[in-house]
């Protein structure tokens, strides 16, 4: 263990660190008396965003290279003004962008990406970043830490899992997920699933791809082709999102969720899995404001 050796500052415009790291995309991120500690690959990172929000302190104990990695991890260079005006300007729409502006998309890795989002039916945050942290801990790879932080592991690969026995995965707290998780390892370690080949396919080919797998639903599928590969029109529909589609766009009604599924592929633009991250974490924001004035801060459930 050795202490944290490559720093770098980066300039940002309209990056909101806190928001994207909180807004349901990735699991792995601790908040640290200012600064976010997480694992991205085979690098501990930490981060830190000045005040005024116009830098981004980025430290890491082992050989950074040229920090291409994190860049593309953390979209830096997305142009953000071009995606928030490819939105539809209605009044739902602006409020999302006006409480959450500056939340990013994330482009993590594909295969822990799926793997988590396999964690996440009817689970709370809080539990599926639970569940992802035991089997980093059981079943991943040691990695460099900074001193004194503890143990650090990479998120255990897909060989690694398929080879764990479901009754091993279950004292990870994931339950009834720990037969899919298993399922889909053993698929992608045979090579039976080319996670690399699905992100050169078209959306559609893409998505049915992914529904083929142990557990995998429409929902998780699209959360995995978004956050992942980067599929700008990937739009994930979860019990936050349909309930905002339901109340902001079909107040009094209650479409089904075809419905919902047509709507949100045409309505709103090139864009669409940014504008729903935007609505996504808004509404939790605004729920967590009104379930914190009933006394407790328990989020509800990021199922399908």
């Amino acid at each position: 263990m050795t202490a944290i050796r490559h720093r770098v500052d980066w300039a940002v415009k309209e990056y909101d660190l806190a928001a994207t790291l909180e807004s349901g995309q990735a699991f792995r991120w601790v908040e640290c008396g200012g600064s976010w500690e997480g694992v991205v690959g085979h690098r501990w990172v930490r981060l830190r965003q000045e005040s005024g929000g116009g830098t981004i302190q980025v430290g890491t104990v082992g050989e950074p290279g040229d920090w291409r990695w994190l860049k593309d991890y953390l979209r830096i260079e997305d142009d953000l003004g071009a995606v928030l005006e490819s939105f539809p300007s209605d009044g739902p729409m602006t409020a999302a962008v006006a409480s959450c502006r500056g939340l990013r998309l994330l482009r993590q890795d594909p295969w822990e990406c799926l793997a988590s989002f396999l964690l996440s039916s009817t689970k709370q945050i809080p539990q599926i970043r639970e569940g992802v942290r035991l089997l980093c801990e059981r079943f991943g790879e040691e990695i460099e830490g900074p001193v004194g932080g503890g143990k650090v592991f990479a998120f255990p690969k897909a060989a690694a899992l398929a080879e764990v026995s479901e009754g091993a995965l279950r004292e990870c707290r994931i339950g009834f997920r720990a037969k899919y998780l298993k399922g889909t390892a053993e698929l992608v370690a045979r090579g039976e699933l080319s996670l690399e080949a699905v992100g050169g396919l078209p959306l559609e080919r893409a998505r049915e791809r992914l529904v083929t797998l142990p557990g995998v639903g429409p929902k998780i599928a699209d959360c995995v082709l978004l956050f992942a590969y980067g599929y700008p029109r990937a739009f994930p529909v979860d019990v936050w999102v349909m309930r905002a589609l339901r109340e902001l766009y079909f107040p009094g009604r209650r479409p089904p969720m075809a419905r919902l599924k047509r709507f949100s592929e045409t309505y709103f633009g090139p864009q669409a899995g940014y504008a729903q991250q935007y609505l996504f974490h808004h509404v939790r924001m605004m729920a967590g404001r009104v379930v914190n004035r009933r006394g407790t801060g328990e989020d509800k459930s990021y199922g399908d």
